[in-house]
């Protein structure tokens, strides 16, 4: 046992720790711990790691470290000196053009402002074909085809002989204009939303359609209580179609389901699913229908 590690040892055992108490302080192998206390430096990786677990042993058990190693420096090997080289400052070559690339190279400019100048009057002589070109263009399009000629003169006498005995067309009357059909609300008629349609004089097209489902469907001429012209419980995508010469009410069960038009314009009906009650009355009064018979009158 060398005398470092005899040191070493007997302040571990003065402070009463075992090598395995060293261990877990220093976080340095039990088998190095035996090492340094048997001056066996074999085992150790290194010289540098020596020093560095004598100075951690030292420490853990209470000993100056740097009066350790300045007392038993025979048996540590010293710290190993830093060797602080330079860089050698490496120039990078200097890049000798020989005479082929030198040529090469004026060979390639001359190529190049040879090609520039061909270029040039090729772009000048392309613009002078074409502007001949157009100059000839306008000279075809102001020469006449053919020689002014005189009009041919017309006997005024023989158009008017033709114009006295050629009888006049008759006038055209001008297409009448139809009048959009008009949906408006005008009052409440009892528990009934009244409609007045318009224009007047004009026998207007109600259509009632069931979309989506079954429906209850009440149709009557004049009012609530007039000639009953439909009721039944209607299916889906039946179709009622009427001529509204006079007041038209109408009863449906299903409002949502239930699509009212006049010539194609469609009646406001809430669009919910309950009852809804219509009154439909042409402005004007009656209307009677263009193709009902008419009556001659008796001659006595």
């Amino acid at each position: 046992m060398s005398d470092l590690g005899e040191l070493l040892r007997k302040a571990r055992d003065q402070r009463g720790l075992t090598l395995d108490d060293i261990q877990e302080t220093t976080k340095i192998r039990k088998r190095y711990l035996e090492a340094i206390e048997s001056g066996d430096h074999t085992v150790l990786p290194g010289p540098f790691y020596v020093r560095a677990f004598v100075k951690n042993y030292s420490e853990a058990v209470g000993l100056d470290p740097d009066e350790v190693l300045r007392l038993y420096q025979h048996e540590v090997p010293a710290a190993p000196v830093e060797q602080i080289s330079e860089p050698l400052v490496v120039r990078a070559p200097r890049r000798v053009k020989s005479q082929s690339s030198e040529r090469l190279g004026k060979i390639g400019f001359s190529v190049m402002m040879w090609s520039f100048l061909i270029l040039i009057v090729v772009v000048i002589w392309v613009y002078a074909i074409n502007r001949d070109s157009g100059d000839t263009n306008k000279v075809d399009n102001t020469t006449n085809i053919t020689d002014a000629s005189e009009a041919p003169t017309t006997n005024t006498g023989n158009n008017a002989a033709v114009g006295e005995n050629t009888p006049s067309a008759p006038p055209v009357s001008p297409t009448p204009t139809i009048a959009p059909t008009t949906v408006t609300f005008g009052s409440k008629v009892g528990k009934a939303d009244q409609y007045d349609i318009g224009p007047a004089g004009t026998v207007h097209k109600v259509e009632i359609k069931v979309v989506g489902g079954r429906s209850w469907l009440e149709v009557r001429s004049g009012s609530n209580s007039g000639e009953k012209l439909y009721s039944a419980n209607a299916e889906d995508g039946t179709v009622e179609p009427y001529d509204l010469t006079g007041p038209i009410y109408i009863n449906v069960g299903r409002a949502d389901l239930t699509e009212i038009t006049v010539d194609g314009v469609p009646v406001p009906d809430g669009d919910r699913a309950g009852s809804k009650k219509l009154l439909l009355k042409p402005v004007g009064g009656d209307v009677t229908p263009t193709d009902a018979p008419k009556e001659t009158p008796k001659t006595e």
